[in-house]
């Protein structure tokens, strides 16, 4: 009888936390009707193009979770502070043409006068429980009000470290517009955000924005969540045209045949951003290894390639600087320019730029 007591206490405890707003919603109504007449949508969820499983074969949650409690690189997490430049994003010319990345997945756009914000996490974590995944030492040199206004707001998907509640929150009244996949505005609707604001669409969708300005939305291999539920909303990648850039915003993804065909409709590209980092055979279907990440960008005719989605998190097994490593070496080898800025330093979209290799030890800065 104790034991059952105890249950309950903690499935009403998991319940109470589940409810925090934090983890959002998931979409109801009016927005639910139209996910069902996607035709990505089968069987209650949102499916990929290929068949993906979670985790590969050979593979199983306990496994996976004991490696990942107990058999983690002893360089999993940087020995000292991530090093950086702060840009001041408040002072830009309005003429350039340049990108700045906050680590993991986050980067501001000033492109032909227009500004965008990519998947931002500034609150110092990734995940709900904020302890639990904290960012690397030296990675948090920006805040919300580092930020001018935001034309527009591009989200790939819900994941915690792509899609993050109280950054979410900060940026409510900067910025004009957000553009993310179907479903995905439930959570920035139940947080307060006017429907006007928000834009959803399904793969192969276009938002025309005006004055030459498009977003294509175009698939991943990836899935969604923020509690148990998985893929009640969409995860995509995007394609920015703007008058003079075309840009690929990979978000997060496995590797798989769609990169070519993107490459086919929509390529070159003047620059794409690929993840690359947080992968493991484990999960090789819904995270690319590096090699594939240069990969993509070669199937995507690219003219450079950023690789992103690493020296922010750990949110996986391996050194944290292994990602950019093995991209470097096979960028090489398929004759692909990388873009691998400091934090926070400027990429300018126009010109050329020699890159060093500041993940390397003797770059980082002493604790």
């Amino acid at each position: 009888m104790l034991f059952l007591i105890l249950l309950a206490l903690l499935v009403a405890g998991v319940f109470i936390f589940m409810r925090q707003p934090q983890f959002g919603r998931k979409p109801t109504g009016a927005r639910l009707e139209r996910i069902k007449q996607s035709p990505n949508f089968r069987g209650g969820e949102f499916q990929n193009q290929s068949n993906t499983p979670a985790l590969a074969e050979g593979s199983s949650y306990l496994k996976v979770m004991t490696k990942f409690f107990f058999g983690k690189s002893k360089f999993n997490i940087p020995d000292a502070l991530i090093p950086s430049q702060k840009t001041d994003l408040l002072r830009l010319d309005p003429k350039e043409n340049v990108l700045i990345w906050f680590g993991h997945s986050s980067y501001f756009m000033q492109i032909d006068g227009k500004t965008f914000l990519v998947d931002p996490v500034l609150s110092g974590s990734a995940s709900p429980i904020r302890f639990t995944t904290p960012s690397f030492k030296g990675s948090d040199v920006y805040a919300v009000a580092d930020f001018p206004a935001i034309d527009y707001l591009l989200i790939s998907h819900d994941h915690y470290d792509h899609l993050d509640y109280k950054t979410i929150l900060e940026l409510k009244p900067k910025v004009k517009q957000v553009i993310t996949g179907l479903g995905t505005g439930e959570h920035f609707e139940y947080w307060g955000y006017e429907p006007a604001k928000i834009t959803e669409k399904d793969w192969n969708e276009t938002v025309d924005l005006g004055g030459d300005f498009k977003v294509h939305i175009t698939p991943g291999r990836h899935f969604s969540g923020r509690e148990f539920a998985r893929n009640k909303a969409l995860w995509v990648s995007m394609v920015l045209q703007t008058p003079t850039k075309k840009i690929f915003i990979g978000g997060d993804s496995g590797y798989d045949h769609h990169f070519k065909k993107i490459g086919e409709q929509f390529g070159e590209f003047d620059l794409a951003l690929l993840e690359c980092g947080q992968y493991n055979e484990a999960w090789k279907y819904i995270h690319m290894m590096p090699e594939e990440t240069v990969t993509a960008a070669k199937e995507l005719h690219a003219r450079k390639l950023m690789p992103v989605h690493w020296a922010k998190f750990s949110l996986a097994l391996h050194d944290w600087n292994e990602p950019i490593q093995r991209a470097a070496i096979e960028a090489k080898k398929q004759n692909m320019p990388l873009v691998t800025p400091l934090i926070g330093q400027k990429v300018d979209l126009d010109g050329e730029q020699v890159w060093e290799e500041w993940w390397k030890g003797q770059a980082l800065q002493p604790e």
